[in-house]
């Protein structure tokens, strides 16, 4: 029999013997009487010829291939999609799944801002687990938003929730989502009362935001902070389809150009995306289309919405392509 055929009958049986069998180096060793180096050698050997292939097995319920494909396909820095059980589970879920996230990804000062208007990142915050001290050193309100006062509340809540559960310190913007007249918003945030606030926005290192459509959310139409029916139609006119912090844009993620945008109390699209990560809470059958153009046009990089949706973004950009 050729020396060669004896060296790949060798390197097959120590590969079992060490995958299949569970055996350690030693006992291989041991057990076919050869010495530990080469049992070492051979088995290196054995996985660079592709005698041996490591596969992984995906537990229920977690979603790797889909988050790595919706990662390539409109280039995030990460995505985490979980199973909902159905359309009413939707936001606790992903709500839930934010939160797990923050649990692991949090570093030390960071200084976070956050979109009051959100149903997803109040089940992230209500999900929340104890963090360790000295996560974060801020909190700041990303948009203004004075609505009826249970609502406003619930923004409130939300903001002061978050910095106590990271031991942070909430910087409030108490001021309209939405100005009457175009153009004050700029001499507004100039106010001193809002100086602290507006100036940390340019300190972020995190923004967590929810995705909004044209049609107002139930919170929104709740909060009495929704925008006249005239100005969503003229929205919707310039092609609008989605939100972030009353920032409308169209279906490839430009900012729509609208004096709206000259009206809103909140953080500047451009001071938006500088944030170093941007993550986005958002899923269900009638955000589908304002989270794509959330992607394409940057607004976000990372995701954490459910499976049916990102199925469907998948879709959505598949055919994008042919």
């Amino acid at each position: 029999m050729p020396k060669e055929h004896d060296q790949l009958r060798l390197m097959a049986k120590i590969a079992r013997l060490y995958y299949e069998r569970g055996l350690r180096q030693t006992q291989i060793a041991a057990e076919l009487h050869v010495s530990q180096a080469r049992v070492s050698r051979l088995l290196k050997q054995a996985a660079a010829d592709g005698l041996v292939r490591t596969i992984v097995s995906m537990p229920v319920g977690v979603h790797t291939a889909v988050e790595e494909a919706l990662e390539q396909a409109y280039g995030l820095a990460e995505a985490v999609v979980v199973e909902a059980e159905d359309s009413d589970a939707v936001i606790s879920t992903i709500g839930s799944a934010a939160a797990s996230y923050l649990e692991s990804t949090l570093l030390s000062d960071e200084i976070i801002g956050i979109s009051s208007w959100s149903e997803s990142l109040l089940a992230m915050v209500d999900a929340l687990g104890p963090l360790r001290p000295g996560v974060a050193k801020t909190v700041v309100q990303l948009v203004g938003g004075h609505g009826q006062s249970a609502v406003q509340f619930q923004a409130n809540r939300l903001l002061t929730d978050l910095a106590d559960r990271t031991g942070a310190k909430p910087l409030f913007l108490n001021a309209p989502g939405v100005l009457a007249a175009p153009g004050d918003a700029e001499s507004l945030l100039h106010a001193l009362s809002l100086r602290e606030t507006v100036a940390a926005w340019q300190e972020l290192t995190l923004a967590l935001v929810g995705i909004g459509t044209v049609e107002p959310s139930p919170l929104a139409l709740a909060s009495g902070n929704t925008l006249p029916a005239a100005t969503l139609q003229a929205l919707k006119e310039l092609g609008a389809v989605g939100d972030i912090c009353f920032r409308y844009f169209d279906a490839g993620g430009a900012l729509v150009a609208s004096r709206l945008n000259d009206a809103v109390v909140g953080i500047s699209p451009a001071a938006l995306q500088r944030v170093p990560r941007r993550v986005a809470v958002a899923g269900g059958a009638r955000k589908v289309a304002a989270i794509a153009a959330a992607l394409r046009g940057g607004w976000v990089n990372v995701l954490v919405t459910d499976l049916q949706t990102a199925d469907k973004l998948l879709e959505i950009e598949g055919d994008c392509h042919e």
